[in-house]
C-alpha cells in the first residue's frame, strides 16, 4: 500500500493506527477501559523504581521475524536495545489488556506465543469480566499455571525472574461503563 493510498484511508473510528518499517499496517481497538487500564498499571509500575523499563505499545522483537507491542511489558534492567528494539529475551512480565474485540486473542493466543518464547509471567486483564489472570512457568505451547483473580480484591504481588516484585493493585483497576461493550 503506498503513502498516498494510506494517507486516504478512513480507518474506522475507535482504533489506533500503526504503521511498521516492515510495511505493515497496525489496527488495534481503542477504549477507555483499555488506555485508563494500561495508565493504571503503568502507576503500580512505578514502586520498581525511576529507572525501571517499562514499555508500552512497543515494538518487541521476537523470533521468526515477528514483533508484538505488548499493552505493556517489564524489562530487565540491563536490558539493550538490538538494532531499533529490544528482544523477547529481555522482558520478565507481559499485560495485555482485553479489548470487546481481543479477547479471544489476548486470552488464548498470546498466551500460546508468549508461553511459546519463555516470556516468564504473562498477565491478562479483563476490565469486562473484572479479573485479571497471572500466566507463570512458560512451556512450548502456553503456560503450566494460570491462576485468576478478581477485581477489587487489594494488592496482587507478582514475582519477577529477576528477583523484584511487581505489585498490581487490583483496587484501582478501571472499571467499566455499564454498557461499555461487555463480552
Amino acid at each position: 500500500m503506498s503513502v498516498e493510498a494510506i494517507m486516504r484511508t478512513e480507518f474506522p473510528e475507535g482504533y489506533a493506527v500503526f504503521f511498521g518499517a516492515d510495511g505493515k499496517v497496525i489496527m488495534t481497538p481503542q477504549s477507555l477501559e483499555h488506555s485508563s487500564t494500561i495508565r493504571s498499571t503503568q502507576i503500580d509500575t512505578l514502586a520498581l523504581g525511576r529507572h525501571a523499563k517499562v514499555t508500552s505499545d512497543v515494538d518487541l522483537d521476537f523470533p521468526a521475524d515477528e514483533n508484538f507491542a505488548a499493552d505493556l511489558a517489564i524489562l530487565r534492567e540491563d536490558a539493550q536495545k538490538q538494532g531499533k528494539h529490544y528482544t523477547f529475551e529481555d522482558v520478565l512480565l507481559i499485560e495485555e489488556v482485553v479489548s470487546v474485540s481481543s479477547a479471544r486473542n489476548d486470552y488464548d493466543d498470546c498466551s500460546a506465543e508468549y508461553g511459546r518464547y519463555g516470556i516468564p509471567v504473562y498477565v491478562v486483564v479483563d476490565p469486562y469480566a473484572a479479573e485479571v489472570v497471572v500466566h507463570t512457568q512458560p512451556t512450548g505451547t502456553g503456560y503450566i499455571t494460570a491462576y485468576t483473580h478478581k477485581c477489587g480484591t487489594g494488592k496482587l504481588p507478582i514475582d519477577l525472574a529477576d528477583g523484584h516484585t511487581f505489585t498490581l493493585d487490583l483496587d484501582e483497576l478501571p472499571r467499566p461503563e455499564r454498557g461499555a461493550g461487555a463480552r
